[in-house]
């Protein structure tokens, strides 16, 4: 059944006034799934105001009462996780063992911020001078938005929503146009937990419901994941406008393995991180730089990985990898891969031209390796967000770390070893947010913050964990005296 997507403004579910709707699509089977419309800027302004009305009560309501409704939808993620997980895969395409993984990620946030509690208490210094004491406190920002993107609909969202609401701030969900329909449903949930009307909104659409969010007035703060150039639009856009953002980039990660690495370890964990979710995560393994004489061996292990790996539809028993999200993606991702050639890269592995028995029209591309990029070419500086394994050989650990710091992006980067030498001497100096030692994904726990630099991240406070608390209140420093003559005597 085609599932025409609706708004959720001031408690209510509201079909949308848009002139325009776009299809929903299955990645792996082309089949239709539903109809979202483009929002326009009045239903923007709706939600906005609908928040804005609620904003004083649940700013007044105790911390501890808000969390009840996060206790709340917790226990209904938890009873509904498999029928979230299985939209997940069917709008997005991964597989439903990964669906399953994102919707984990997504309730860990929501347990985490129901300890808002104690994470939101501020500090107090008593006699800062004679009888002067000083503290500060956190109070919310005010009316919130968070744009989300396509790869993952259910958990990305959690990296923020809990906490803004937690801290006692109203919100806007904007999920991507591509996949709404697991946002549908959780909104769906969030509903029946009895959030105060006007409290939580959901408002679908592309760009230009986007711009009507980033310069509204009422909306004082955004967090976005997305891609670099569009994080750095929407970054300087709401600057502009006088309001906070937190906005996540795109990557280009590297893992380094040295020659003392288990190379069946590091080839399997390796080959999970460059392909999981067909390459469509931000923390995905981009290149390879195999140090010394393990080159040889490796290559020849991950491209024996990469053929095998088993491609399809990710609600079939057995399929390890999906299709990527759109025929557009297929097409740009397949055009990069033959840049490859022109680039005097050598292709080992060829995903190009996938075609799955039984899901002829879906957008898959295989596993694809390539020996060799050029450091000043275009595949090492583009994002590719595909199935698409770069290796680039280097002699020591030192040329890797080189490697990796003179790369424009900074999410992630690993390091496959058994030296806690080489580990300390490789976090010490590589230039990213997050670092993994002998783990191909490093993702950060929701009481961590998800920790991009460089290009991958514009803002100065990123999502999960304490860094989410902070960005969604503002302090408050009171400093104040009661002279004793003000006192009534007892």
């Amino acid at each position: 059944m085609v599932v025409r997507v609706q708004n959720y403004i001031d408690g209510h579910w509201k079909a949308s006034r848009a002139g325009e709707y776009l299809g929903v699509y299955n990645p792996a089977t082309a089949e239709k799934l539903g109809e979202v419309p483009l929002s326009p800027p009045e239903e923007v302004d709706e939600a906005a105001q609908a928040a804005q009305r609620a904003l004083k009560g649940w700013r007044e309501t105790p911390a501890g009462d808000r969390i009840q409704y996060l206790f709340r939808l917790k226990y209904l993620l938890e009873e509904n996780f498999e029928d979230l997980s299985r939209t997940i895969t069917m709008e997005c395409g991964k597989t439903i063992v990964e669906s399953r993984g994102e919707m984990r990620r997504a309730i860990e946030n929501v347990e985490v911020a129901s300890g808002i509690p104690s994470l939101i208490q501020g500090k107090f210094s008593e006699d800062i001078a004679p009888g002067i004491d000083e503290y500060f406190i956190r109070q919310p920002v005010g009316v919130v938005a968070i744009i989300c993107p396509f790869n993952f609909p259910g958990m990305i969202p959690f990296w923020f929503m809990p906490y803004a609401l937690a801290c006692g701030n109203t919100v806007i969900v904007k999920p991507s146009e591509k996949v709404p329909l697991t946002m549908q449903k959780i909104f769906a949930l969030m509903e029946q937990c009895g959030f105060p009307q006007g409290v939580v909104n959901l408002v679908n659409g592309a760009k230009e419901t986007v711009d009507a969010i980033l310069d509204h007035p009422l909306i004082r703060a955004i967090s976005m994941v997305g891609s670099t150039p569009v994080a750095r639009y929407i970054y300087a856009r709401a600057a502009a406008n006088g309001k906070r953002a937190q906005c996540q980039g795109g990557a280009k990660n590297i893992s380094v393995v040295l020659p003392d690495a288990d190379l069946e370890t590091s080839t399997k964990v390796l080959a999970d991180s460059a392909f999981g979710s067909a390459g469509q995560r931000c923390l995905a393994t981009s290149i390879v730089a195999p140090v010394g004489e393990i080159q040889r061996d490796f290559v020849e292990a991950i491209c024996e990985i990469a053929r095998n790996r088993v491609v399809g539809y990710g609600l079939d028993e057995g399929v390890e990898m999906g299709p990527v999200i759109t025929p557009q993606s297929k097409a740009r991702i397949e055009g990069l891969i033959g840049k490859a050639l022109e680039e005097d890269a050598t292709i080992l592995v060829d995903g190009r031209g996938a075609v799955i028995k039984g899901y002829e029209k879906g957008n898959f591309v295989r596993p694809t390796v390539i020996l060799n990029i050029p450091p000043q070419g275009e595949l090492f500086r583009t994002e590719i967000f595909g199935p698409v394994l770069s290796i680039m050989p280097v002699n020591t650990i030192e040329e890797a770390i080189e490697l990796v710091n003179m790369g424009e992006y900074g999410n992630m980067a690993c390091l496959f070893t058994k030296s806690g030498e080489a580990a300390r001497k490789f976090r010490y100096h590589v230039q990213a947010g997050n670092v993994g030692i002998n783990i191909g994904v490093a993702a950060p726990m929701a009481y961590f913050p998800f920790s991009g630099w460089k290009e991958s991240f514009f803002g100065d406070l990123h999502g999960q964990g304490m860094d989410a608390v902070e960005f969604f209140t503002q302090k408050k420093v009171v400093i104040e005296r009661w002279p004793k003559e003000w006192s009534r005597k007892f």
